[in-house]
């Protein structure tokens, strides 16, 4: 049987902005209280006073799992080098018989270079390639026989190197997207490695992203 503070339990872990923004104790209750009078009183099907619901809020508290809570706090405090690559630029292919072939080709000319920002990434249908600007021309030519869905320039990678057995630590990525979100930080692209997490960003938001990913390990 639903119960007021059942409502409010749900809504709260549907709604992540909110369930952070609780946690800051930065949410005004009777005000929140006001604002989930109505989607309650449709989840119980009958009128609730608003300070039931204020109640319940206060009385609300998340869930801890104390192990995976020490291992999330000691895998930010053990985060690795933060680097940042700008000058970047994303490209889209359709996926095609020939487009391995098309991809060997820039990995041959660019593999000498290892100053060179370059991943790839082969979904179901399409396949994604972030490279430095520089090889922009490189990239047109040895795809010139690929369909381009779609490219972006003026874009910044963040790598964020993580501790070893970072795998294991139930939402650690979570964390990480909710801090970004949070500040409203689009992410055009994620690409991630074992040990090594990246994010690309628009370079205007670059800075921004810098500073939450450095507040994690606080």
């Amino acid at each position: 049987m639903k119960t007021i503070a059942s409502c409010v339990e749900e809504i709260i872990i549907s709604s992540p902005f909110l369930e952070e923004g609780l946690s800051r104790e930065i949410i005004n209750y009777s005000a929140l209280a006001k604002e989930l009078n109505k989607p309650i009183s449709d989840m119980l099907r009958k009128p609730v006073k608003d300070g039931a619901i204020m109640m319940a809020l206060r009385r609300h508290h998340q869930p801890l799992n104390l192990d995976n809570s020490v291992r999330l706090k000691k895998a930010f405090e053990n985060l690795g080098d933060i680097t940042v690559r700008s000058n970047l630029s994303d490209f889209t292919f359709q996926n095609s018989k020939t487009l391995i072939h098309s991809h060997s080709r820039i990995l041959e000319k660019i593999s000498a270079n290892h100053q060179i920002f370059y991943a790839f990434t082969r979904g179901m249908f399409e396949s994604n390639i972030i490279i430095s600007t520089s090889e922009k021309e490189n990239i047109l030519k040895a795809f010139k026989n690929e369909t381009l869905i779609g490219s972006q320039e003026w874009l910044s990678a963040i790598s964020i190197y993580l501790p070893k057995g970072n795998s294991k630590i139930a939402g650690l990525y979570y964390q990480i997207f909710k801090r970004l979100a949070w500040e409203k930080i689009t992410l055009y692209e994620v690409v991630s490695t074992t040990n090594e997490f990246t994010i690309v960003v628009e370079d205007s938001l670059v800075d921004k992203a810098f500073s939450v990913i450095k507040s994690l390990k606080n």
